[in-house]
């Protein structure tokens, strides 16, 4: 049996804090990257879905049975979180070697049309955030409600947002070389 290498060097300088926990943020920025991608997905989720079933859970003023319950979350309001989505999926599942026109597809129009589905993802996000940021103002802003109804138009223009920010994020983890990516060519 035998033990792990270990460098016992007493002349050399540890400026790591924490000697026996070894980070090295150089290998593990992608794994981070998608780490915090997924933080701000689910943060982006948990945000709406909060107002949603605040939305559906909400009650008349106990002083005033009779009086409604002025707006609730519809239809209307997950539209743009699902535009955000799906252009967060297209973004997500387009290959980033063919968009930056590397490794020579044989197809010289893979790229333009890599590019085009790109457009396509961005455009569906930034629709969803300019639709819940319009739903927003004339749902909930215009029509002068409470502040505990506007926090359902705040949720929705949050949600967005953090999809956003989750697919620059995770783009941005995936596009960065693997330590465990190989070029194998024949």
């Amino acid at each position: 049996m035998s033990l792990p290498r270990s460098d016992y060097d007493p002349r050399r300088v540890c400026l790591n804090p924490f000697p026996g926990l070894n980070i090295s943020l150089g290998k593990h920025r992608r794994t981070l990257g998608v780490y915090i991608a997924g933080g701000l997905f689910a943060l982006a989720t948990w945000t709406f879905l909060d107002a949603a079933i605040l939305s559906a859970h909400a009650h008349p003023p106990y002083n005033e049975p009779d009086y409604p319950v002025p707006v609730h979350v519809g239809f209307v309001d997950w539209v743009p979180g699902i535009n955000s989505l799906l252009g967060m999926l297209v973004i997500n599942l387009i290959d980033k070697d063919r968009v930056r026109g590397d490794e020579g597809f044989g197809d010289s129009r893979a790229v333009w049309r890599a590019r085009l589905f790109l457009f396509v993802g961005f455009a569906l996000m930034a629709g969803g955030l300019a639709g819940s940021v319009a739903l927003l103002v004339l749902k909930y802003v215009l029509q002068g409600y409470q502040e505990q109804y506007l926090y359902y138009g705040y949720a929705n223009v949050a949600q967005n947002v953090s999809l956003m920010l989750s697919a620059v994020v995770l783009w941005i983890a995936q596009s960065s070389s693997s330590e465990y990516e190989y070029s194998l060519a024949i």
